[in-house]
């Protein structure tokens, strides 16, 4: 341990009981907003190979095309009004 700990632990046994517990709630509100505020950072190799193939019963390549194929087929709509 840190000397700076030691020598907090030597000043927190001086405090009263009740001020030991509002220290204790302070560090406990402290570090609940630090936690709070951190928002998890994901990675794609944590989530690598969690969704089964094929997902939702379809194919990779089949939904790049039919995706494609419908964005073509809007296109020509508007281009054609």
């Amino acid at each position: 341990m840190t000397t700076t700990y030691n020598e907090l632990i030597q000043l927190i046994d001086m405090l009263q009981i009740d001020e030991q517990l509002r220290l204790a709630a302070y560090i406990l509100e402290r570090t609940r907003q630090t936690v709070v505020q951190e928002k998890p950072r994901y990675k794609w190799r944590d989530i690598r190979g969690m969704a089964t193939y094929p997902m939702l019963g379809e194919d990779a390549q089949e939904w790049v095309s039919r995706t494609r194929r419908e964005s073509d087929e809007q296109r020509r709509m508007q281009w054609s009004e």
